[in-house]
């Protein structure tokens, strides 16, 4: 694998948005992948687990989950400066639990309840 792989759903209005801004930005060494396209894999983590959170397959086979991952696809960008602040001692474990509060919400309101709460 010579890129960087981020997952997303294709079917959320705001990630849908935030995908389009890194098409525009990103260098070509981050492949951008709609799960809803996706074929059978069976390396990939199942299409639930996928829709829930972010994840980015790195060039080495690494998965990134959540936050990590966004900011892992945003290094891919001239902005990942404004990224890096997110993994700093104090505000990255705030930050991640926000983040994943905000994406429990997000799935349960496009797919219904979030059973993994």
């Amino acid at each position: 694998m010579d890129k960087d792989t981020l997952y997303y759903d294709g079917r959320c209005p705001l990630c849908s948005a935030e995908i389009r801004r890194l098409r525009r930005y990103a260098s070509s060494a981050l492949e951008l992948c709609d799960i809803h396209n996706l074929p059978s894999d069976p390396s990939l983590p199942p299409r639930d687990a996928l829709l829930r959170r972010l994840h980015l397959r790195t060039r080495d086979d690494a998965m990134l989950v959540g936050l990590e991952a966004n900011i892992a696809a945003w290094e891919h960008t001239r902005f990942s400066r404004f990224w890096r602040w997110l993994r700093w001692p104090l505000i990255g474990p705030l930050a991640r639990r926000v983040y994943d509060r905000w994406a429990s919400l997000r799935y349960r309101r496009l797919y219904g309840p979030d059973r993994s709460s």
